[in-house]
């Protein structure tokens, strides 16, 4: 039984990562998920990992960061061994590895790397977690061209976590759901466990969307399906971000500066004092 998790330590670690992370590109489908549910997230994630390698596809939220940060802080006895980040963002690659620097965490790294190519098999991980493009206008397909990169990272044998709409009111996240679970049946993974209405965003036009933990794991000797990787065809590729919104952008880069963790001179203007006669 693992011993209870102190809320307060909790909260103060992962109030550290989200002081440090980029913020979000919208036009990217880039929305981050509330902090307290970044808390509840992270253990849901430390503990279903925990002793395994863990690769991330994409990671705006910085739930890596996260997790490797509350077990290197012993807020938590319990984690994955290796954390490796593939983002499209140079933003959040490198707020990965500057904070993994600064804290002196070993074992958590991240890599550019885009979903529309193909997926650099180096390095075979035990399970894998996304928190993609929700697809709404796709039918699930920028879900499933994410997860597909999750299968890949894994060899085809193991576990994933999917991070996913979830709304008895609206049509479209059911649709999507039905998409991933086939999807990933057609790959030999079968839902294994499905945590319902867990997450809230930072989602202005939608405020009570919320998102569920979907995981799925590989049926017995799966890893036979494995085939090479390849790069996402065109046709996968319409309405990826949302509405005609198809991808137009292979890597986001970050503009280099000194001062990380600050707010920049663009963001504020200083009106002084008067000076006193």
């Amino acid at each position: 039984m693992r011993p209870k998790v102190d809320l307060r330590q909790a909260i103060n670690a992962v109030s550290d990562v989200v002081q440090n992370r980029p913020r979000p590109l919208r036009e990217f489908d880039q929305i981050h998920m509330k902090t307290g549910d970044m808390v509840l997230q992270s253990e849901v994630v430390a503990n279903w990992s925990d002793g395994k390698r863990l690769a991330f596809i994409g990671d705006g939220d910085a739930i890596s960061v996260c997790v490797a940060y509350m077990r290197s802080r012993e807020v938590l006895n319990f984690g994955p061994t290796k954390i490796m980040v593939f983002d499209f963002d140079e933003r959040t690659v490198q707020a990965v590895k500057r904070f993994a620097d600064k804290e002196r965490i070993e074992h958590l790294d991240a890599t550019l790397y885009n979903c529309l190519d193909a997926f650099p098999t180096t390095t075979k991980y035990d399970c894998f977690y996304t928190n993609p493009p929700w697809g709404a206008y796709n039918k699930g397909e920028s879900v499933n061209l994410f997860v597909e990169r999750g299968i890949e990272a894994i060899g085809y044998d193991g576990e994933g976590l999917i991070v996913i709409a979830d709304d008895d009111e609206l049509p479209w996240p059911k649709e999507v759901l039905a998409s991933v679970q086939g999807f990933s049946r057609e790959k030999g993974f079968f839902v294994s466990q499905m945590q319902r209405k867990l997450h809230a965003y930072h989602l202005d036009d939608a405020p009570d969307l919320k998102s569920c933990n979907l995981y799925v794991s590989s049926l017995p000797d799966n890893s036979d399906r494995a085939k090479p990787s390849s790069a996402a065809p065109a046709a996968r590729l319409k309405d990826f971000y949302g509405r005609s919104k198809e991808p137009r952008v292979h890597y986001v880069r970050e503009r280099k500066r000194l001062d990380y963790g600050k707010a920049h001179d663009d963001e504020y203007t200083l009106e002084l004092l008067e000076e006193q006669p």
